[in-house]
């Protein structure tokens, strides 16, 4: 009973960041044991963590099951990845009930009222997270829409809606020919490509990519904007060509390796974060190396790059369905925030730009439920959704 106590009060702290790191440790250990024992936590094992259990139907259980206990599918492969991999699985399982709960009661840990603002102004449903989207521009201009639960097959490629697979070119193509994918905002992607690398594709993002790849040639993409996570088929199984990706103002030579490319065309910076395997990027006359667990940040305006080391998972989460924010200002979150729901954000109070949000919240929640958890940790005092604008105050 006094170990129940003890974690119930740890946990409590870990929601609102106020763990010290042994602290944490402890929450990555509790739920490790959980996981280990009985798979994912239950509902009521999650529940239980707090003192005072929301009235819910079966149907409320259900989706804080389905929507807070997904963890996410892949580990980076490193033993220290791993343990900030489960401590961002944590943070999301409980957060996210930290969210959800407040849908179950007005006062979570029996704060006074005047505690937790409750006044929203909201005139329309609650816009939804992106889904899997596209359009893929063939070499001849048309356009083909690419929407979940729809197929297109063509004498190349196939696909269901959620990603599109290229077929290897068996008569060792001669000429390179360039296809297109956009994602919109609101949007991601997934697209296979003919020498078996594979990519994922982040909210308004473009890629041009061949058709096929000219046998030993390097083969080469371009990420046109946007974020993308490339996971390269090995030179070794292509007469040792290397893959190449251009974007804004760098390259990046690769042999076979596992990265992530964020360039964006409202940021002034890129990253190019490796997770695994070796990388060279060329920017100008210059050339850097990095190694797993490192990141580049070009200035784009100053070509100025800077490599560190990272914590990989913060960058890569996106791909696995949440969003990892580490000491992040709110006017750089909501640019986020606004590509995956595909909205506009004004501030009413410019003074707030620059609060802090440190937190791990689902790609899978609607923003009003990501907005009800930025309210809780007072970055924000109220908002208003309207149309497709988000008005913060």
């Amino acid at each position: 009973m006094q170990h129940d106590t003890h974690i119930q009060k740890i946990l409590k702290k870990f929601i609102l960041n106020q763990c010290s790191e042994k602290e944490v440790d402890e929450v990555v250990q509790y739920v490790q044991d959980l996981t280990d024992s009985t798979g994912l936590p239950t509902v009521e094992e999650v529940l239980a963590i707090l003192d005072e259990k929301p009235m819910m139907t079966e149907q409320d259980a259900i989706r804080i099951q389905n929507t807070i206990l997904a963890t996410p599918q892949k580990q980076p492969k490193t033993s220290k990845n791993k343990f900030y991999f489960i401590k961002y699985a944590a943070a999301a399982i409980f957060v996210g009930l930290l969210t959800m709960s407040y849908f179950f009661r007005d006062n979570i840990f029996n704060k006074p009222d005047s505690a937790i603002p409750v006044v929203i102004k909201q005139q329309q449903k609650s816009l939804e997270p992106g889904t899997d989207k596209a359009t893929l521009t063939l070499a001849n201009g048309s356009q083909i829409a690419l929407v979940n639960g729809t197929s297109l097959q063509t004498q190349n490629a196939k696909s269901n809606g959620a990603g599109i697979v290229y077929e290897a070119d068996e008569k060792n193509t001669a000429e390179v020919v360039y296809n297109y994918v956009t994602i919109p905002r609101g949007g991601k992607f997934f697209i296979k490509l003919s020498d078996g690398t594979q990519v994922w594709l982040n909210s308004e993002t473009k890629l041009k990519f061949p058709v096929a790849f000219i046998e030993g040639q390097t083969r080469e993409v371009e990420l046109v904007y946007g974020e993308a996570y490339f996971a390269v088929s090995p030179a070794v199984k292509h007469k040792g060509a290397h893959f190449k990706v251009l974007s804004n103002k760098q390259q990046v030579d690769v042999i076979g390796t596992e990265f992530n490319i964020k360039a964006y065309k409202d940021d002034a910076h890129s990253y190019t974060t490796l997770v695994e395997g070796k990388v060279a990027v060329n920017i100008g006359n210059k050339k850097l190396k990095l190694t797993p667990n490192q990141q580049l940040s070009l200035n784009t305006i100053t070509n100025n790059p800077v490599v560190k080391n990272i914590e990989v998972y913060s960058e890569i989460s996106w791909k696995e369905g949440v969003f990892t924010f580490e000491k992040i200002t709110l006017k750089d979150m909501v640019k986020v925030l606004s590509r995956w729901y595909d909205v506009d954000f004004i501030f009413k109070n410019k003074a707030i730009e620059n609060e802090i949000f440190d937190g791990v919240l689902r790609k899978t929640q609607t923003l009003d439920e990501i907005l009800k958890s930025i309210k809780y940790f007072k970055i924000i005092k109220n908002y208003e959704i309207k149309d497709k604008q988000v008005i913060l105050e």
